[in-house]
């Protein structure tokens, strides 16, 4: 049997996807602390590697239906941005290709800054179509939030380079020319809707991000609108910004108290 260093072996480890490789049979052997170490490490990760690959396979069953029914740009919407007092709630629409893969990918809001970031940007690579819309506090005001959700959705369709040939919408129910279907808690259940809900919201954080360098007594870029102790404390100090969504309370209440 070849002796490896510890260091040989963790990078081959590194690039072995298949648990009955021969190198692995091989190191079994090697009774040294470290490499036994090194080989349990290998085996829990492919083990959480498998949990992902099924957990992705599950998430993709929809849109391999889809397929196999002859469509091929399913299109998956989400939005986000529906709860905070202040900001716009954006919606994103992305068609994904057929032979898309990302291990790990979820529902926006279960996931890190950091790998939200990472998926974002490996969707906006590998994506075949993607649109965003945008609906500003005073157009929430004028039509109310559940309104300007829908507007938001429709628009990141409308903003799309290539149209989809069918949707999956998360939860709402859009009236548009595309054959679709709403899913309850569908960034959690479509691969499609997750990406969407991931192009949403960090589309959307870096949008409050923005914001907080004008007005960084509301702490935007760590709130992101929603009303937290330090958001509003700072509106009981400095007032609203032409940001802050009038029709919400507390707002709503402040407003009448200065009239």
């Amino acid at each position: 049997m070849t002796t490896y260093t510890i260091k040989e072996i963790e990078e081959k480890l590194l690039k072995i996807e298949q648990e009955n490789d021969s190198f692995l049979e091989e190191i079994k052997q090697d009774s040294r602390k470290g490499v036994q170490q090194l080989i349990q490490k290998y085996e829990r990760r492919l083990e959480q590697r498998k949990k992902a690959m099924g957990k992705f396979m599950q998430m993709s069953s929809i849109e391999r239906q889809l397929v196999r029914q002859g469509f091929k740009m399913i299109g998956g919407i989400d939005e986000v941005g529906r709860g905070p007092l202040a900001g716009p709630v954006v919606a994103a629409c992305v068609v994904l290709p057929a032979d898309f893969q990302l291990l790990g990918i979820d529902d926006s809001k279960k996931l890190t800054e950091s790998k939200r970031d990472e998926y974002f940007d490996y969707i906006k690579q590998n994506a075949l179509s993607i649109g965003i819309g945008i609906i500003e506090a005073n157009e929430i005001d004028r039509v109310n939030i559940y309104e300007a959700t829908k507007k938001a959705m429709l628009s990141s369709i409308a903003e799309m380079p290539i149209k989809p040939d069918y949707l999956l919408i998360d939860a709402m129910k859009l009236d548009t020319p595309y054959p679709s279907q709403s899913i309850i808690k569908g960034d959690g259940k479509s691969i499609s809707i997750a990406a969407a809900s991931i192009i949403a919201k960090v589309t959307r954080d870096r949008m409050m991000k923005e914001l907080h360098s004008q007005y960084p007594f509301y702490q935007f870029a760590r709130n992101m609108g929603y009303g937290t102790k330090d958001h509003l404390l700072a509106l009981d100090k400095h007032g609203i910004t032409p940001f802050h969504r009038k029709s919400f309370e507390p707002i709503k209440s402040m407003m009448k108290r200065e009239d």
